[in-house]
């Protein structure tokens, strides 16, 4: 069975369920509309909830690339000296 059949076959259950509980009066919300709204509404959350996580992430790397660069440029006056010392036991001219 392909795809299409098996969807509209859903479907069709669906509007055929919906009807019934339309004719006992529980509800006539449940169609193939409604169902359609729904998911593209919980599509559209989860694509909002995905940009939070996304800003997060980037919000993080962020921080983590500035404490890098403030480690290195507070580390680097004290190591050049220390790799100056070591280039020069080793015979490499360091500039």
């Amino acid at each position: 069975m392909n795809t299409q059949k098996l969807i509209n076959t859903a479907l069709n259950g669906l509007d055929s369920i919906g009807y019934r509980l339309e004719e006992y009066g529980i509800t006539g919300k449940l169609n193939r509309h409604n169902l359609a709204a729904y998911i593209m509404l919980e599509q559209k959350h989860l694509e909002g909830e995905w940009d939070s996580i996304q800003a997060k992430f980037d919000r993080r790397r962020s921080q983590i690339d500035g404490l890098l660069t403030a480690i290195e440029t507070r580390t680097d006056p004290l190591i050049k000296p220390l790799i100056s010392r070591v280039n020069q036991f080793r015979g490499v001219s360091g500039n």
